[in-house]
């Protein structure tokens, strides 16, 4: 089944300030996807609690990507992508 993978205003808005490519924010999600399929992919995947509860973190390198999967619905929202330290706020 193919994902539709959502972007929120705020994930778009820092992509384009700090010139990043979309393509590799999808790739990020991909992988993420592949290792929740059970697949063993590189890549560091974290479930959040407190007020990010039913989000997932993505770590790359300083860069986090914080989003929400629906397996049900294979969908994917990114809410947030951020520096390390500001991700949370």
């Amino acid at each position: 089944m193919t994902w539709r993978i959502d972007f929120s205003a705020d994930s778009i808005k820092f992509i384009k300030k700090n010139n990043l490519e979309e393509v590799l924010i999808v790739d990020k999600i991909k992988l993420a996807v592949r290792k929740f399929r059970g697949e063993d992919i590189n890549i560091d995947v974290k479930k959040l609690s407190g007020n990010w509860e039913g989000f997932y973190r993505i770590r790359f390198g300083r860069l986090r990507i914080v989003a929400e999967f629906q397996f049900e619905n294979f969908r994917a929202k990114v809410e947030v992508i951020d520096w390390r330290g500001s991700a949370y706020k």
